[in-house]
This record gives C-alpha cells, sequence and structure tokens, in this order.
C-alpha cells in the first residue's frame, strides 16, 4: 500500500455507526485486508486532520445466503475487514455529519 488513500476504502454508514458517531465519537471504516492499526491511525489523521484515540480492528466473516427461488443454490457475500476509530472530544469527521 502506497497512499493513506489505498488503507481507507470506504465509510461504513448504518443506525449503529450514526448511534457510535455522536455518543462515543466512533467512526467505522472499511479498510484494506492487509492494513495494520498504525497504518489506519496513520490514514485517518492525515486525510481528516483529526486526533485518533484508538482504533479497534475487525475481521467481518463471509455469509451465505440462499437463493429464493432455488434453495439449493448457495451465494456467498466476500468477507471484509473493517476498523472503529475513535476520535478525541471535540473533533469529528464531516463525511458522517450528514446534511447540515
Amino acid at each position: 500500500m502506497t497512499t493513506y488513500y489505498d488503507v481507507l476504502r470506504r465509510p461504513i454508514i448504518t443506525e449503529k455507526n450514526n448511534y457510535l458517531n455522536s455518543a462515543l465519537h466512533q467512526y467505522v471504516f472499511e479498510i484494506a485486508p492487509e492494513a495494520t492499526k498504525i497504518m489506519v491511525k496513520d490514514a485517518v489523521e492525515k486525510l481528516f486532520d483529526v486526533k485518533v484515540v484508538r482504533v479497534n480492528v475487525i475481521n467481518v466473516p463471509t455469509k451465505r445466503k440462499r437463493n429464493l427461488r432455488n434453495r439449493r443454490t448457495v451465494n456467498r457475500r466476500t468477507s471484509y475487514k473493517k476498523a472503529i476509530v475513535t476520535l478525541a472530544p471535540g473533533d469529528t469527521i464531516a463525511v458522517f455529519e450528514g446534511v447540515k
């Protein structure tokens, strides 16, 4: 990985993550499979100009899903790696804030 943009793939925005944003100052990103906590911390600090307190990394496993028409066929969703980034109090990331 050569750039910070390769480490952070996309933000994950769900209802649970919106609660984490408002209550705990935590933001969730999908990251590259070979990314480490230190790489994620450096990327978030450089790209969004914030102070990162803590980074938690989770490997989300693959999930199986059956087809509705033919119940024998099994589709698989791919696995991915996500990071939960805790920011210092007072820091925010504008991507997650919504329309103002």
